[in-house]
């Protein structure tokens, strides 16, 4: 439960996209992250529930649905609306708190140098990828159509999807902070650790059941030998 009892710095560096809420409101969760959300909000004039609403709704439980019933419609809905829009959001914040970090702590011996420039790779393969699904594959999908040759060029995008998130893991140490880490090193490593988990979730959903044609339709006609 968030309330504003609780410093910018512990929230900062438990709820993952927190740290993008806080440089909406600009808010110091780093070196003033001692202070708690009540203290500042009242400092500044802020609306301290507005926050609270705002940081609860990045924790809310994403659901348990059993995807292999739904229709691609549906499926494709979750998708673009719990992946594509989160991962469109993720990663320019990440970006920017790898760039700090570096900048900050480029001195010490366990800092994720070349982070910020391997996630930016990143959010540029993803978001051309995620493009083409969202202008090819997925309108051909729900109306019913599986194309085999875009189906596996996604499908080995995936997989350099996959590669790109273990060289993150990699520059980032295996997420494993040094001792001393202040809020921005935790916040990143924190927000790294739910976009490989999302990516991953994103990927599976896709692989096993999305580009899955149904056995009902395998070998039906398409109507144009009519």
């Amino acid at each position: 439960m968030i309330h504003a009892n609780q410093s910018l710095g512990q929230l900062a560096t438990s709820i993952p996209g927190a740290t993008g809420v806080f440089h909406q409101y600009k808010l110091d969760f780093c070196c003033g992250g001692s202070r708690t959300l009540a203290e500042v909000a009242a400092e500044r004039g802020l609306d301290a529930t507005e926050i609270i609403t705002k940081l609860s709704e990045l924790q809310q439980q994403i659901t348990t649905r059993d995807w292999r019933f739904a229709k691609p419609a549906e499926l494709v809905h979750h998708i673009l609306e719990r992946f594509h829009a989160k991962h469109r959001e993720q990663l320019p914040e990440l970006i920017r708190l790898a760039r700090r970090v570096e900048t900050v702590h480029g001195d010490h011996t366990e800092c994720p140098t070349g982070l910020a420039e391997h996630l930016s790779h990143m959010q540029q393969e993803l978001e051309s990828h995620m493009m083409k699904e969202e202008q090819i594959l997925f309108p051909m999908l729900c109306n019913g159509f599986y194309p085999a040759g875009p189906i596996h060029v996604m499908q080995h995008e995936h997989l350099q999807h996959g590669d790109a998130l273990g060289d993150m893991l990699k520059l980032a140490h295996q997420l494993q902070l040094p001792d001393g880490a202040c809020n921005t090193w935790t916040a990143l490593y924190l927000g790294l650790n739910e976009l490989k988990e999302d990516l991953m979730e994103h990927i599976l959903l896709e692989n096993e059941i999305l580009f899955v044609e149904p056995v009902s339709q395998k070998g039906s006609c398409c109507g144009s030998c009519q």
